[in-house]
């Protein structure tokens, strides 16, 4: 359940308006294939085609797609228009940066890490987004999530509770 709540945190991150039609819908349909856009699914097929157990959603800003690839399951976002957003990936809090782990540390001593998110964006040809790891830390207290990218400081991201 976390997973999803920090997948859909990160999800917000795409602001971008759904224009492709139909774009408000929300599917619970077994895989919601039949909700997407014929270009978001032409370009699924093409940049995953060896994904298996694909189950589609369907939000206002984003169309979204859980699958499995060489044993890993990930998500993927697609904007209304059939743009790739990025890449979404539950992962071990050792596998981020060490830099990110030492300041992570030291900023929030006191915090137990839940849960790591690796978000891949896409790569336009013309410039990479960085990686970003989202970090959910929780104490009895407080439970919220930091946005740390390879070469920059750690930044809080969102309040959970």
């Amino acid at each position: 359940m976390k997973k999803l709540f920090i997948t859909a945190a990160i999800a917000t991150m795409f602001s971008v308006t759904a224009f492709a039609k139909g774009g408000n819908k929300t599917t619970t349909v077994k895989t919601g294939e039949d909700k997407i856009s014929y270009t978001v699914l032409n370009e699924f097929n093409a940049e995953f085609k060896d994904a298996k157990n694909a189950a589609w959603t369907v939000t206002p800003n984003c169309e979204k797609v859980t699958f499995t690839l060489e044993g890993k399951k990930l998500t993927a976002f697609y904007d209304g228009a059939g743009t790739y957003l990025g890449l979404t990936q539950a992962i071990e809090y050792k596998d981020i940066p060490y830099s990110a782990q030492e300041e992570i540390n030291a900023k929030y001593a006191g915090y137990a890490v839940k849960e790591v998110i690796k978000y891949v964006g896409e790569d336009t040809g013309l410039e990479v987004s960085p990686v970003a790891y989202f970090v959910d830390l929780k104490n009895e207290k407080k439970e919220f999530l930091v946005k740390a990218v390879d070469g920059e400081n750690v930044e809080f991201f969102k309040t959970i509770k």
